[in-house]
C-alpha cells in the first residue's frame, strides 16, 4: 500500500490554469499508480482553466464550493454546467472544456485523470 498524507502531498502547476493550486494525491510523482492519477484542486475566486482538450478522460468531483464547467454541444454551442458539493462529471477523451470559479469562495475539487 502507498499512502499520501495530505500534509505530504506535493503542489504542482497545471498548464493553462490560473488561480488554482493543485496537490498530487496519487499517481505520477506521488505513487506508482499507472492507470490514473488523483489530485486535489483548489480554485480561488476568479480562478479557472482555459479551453483545452486532452487525450485523457477526467472525473471532476466538487467537494466544496460551486464551479462552472463549460463544454460545447454537437453544434459547437457553449454549454455551462454549475456544479456544487458532491456533484461530479466525466470529461471524455479529447473533449474540450473550460473551468471557471465565478464565486467569491474557494472551490475544492477532486480530479481523477486516466493515464
Amino acid at each position: 500500500m502507498q499512502v499520501t498524507k495530505i500534509s505530504d502531498a506535493k503542489r504542482y502547476d497545471a498548464k493553462l490554469h490560473w488561480g488554482m493550486t493543485g496537490l498530487r494525491l496519487q499517481g505520477m510523482e506521488a505513487s506508482d499508480m499507472e492507470s490514473f492519477s488523483c489530485s486535489l484542486s483548489y480554485f480561488m475566486p476568479d480562478g479557472g482553466a482555459e479551453w483545452s482538450a486532452s487525450p485523457n478522460e477526467k472525473v471532476y468531483i466538487v467537494l466544496d464550493g460551486e464551479i462552472t464547467i463549460l463544454t460545447k454541444d454537437e453544434n459547437d454551442q457553449v454549454v455551462e454546467t454549475q456544479m456544487g458539493p458532491m456533484d461530479s462529471c466525466v470529461i471524455g477523451y479529447n473533449e474540450t472544456r473550460a473551468v471557471e470559479n465565478r464565486t467569491n469562495g474557494v472551490v475544492t475539487m477532486l480530479v481523477v485523470v486516466s493515464a
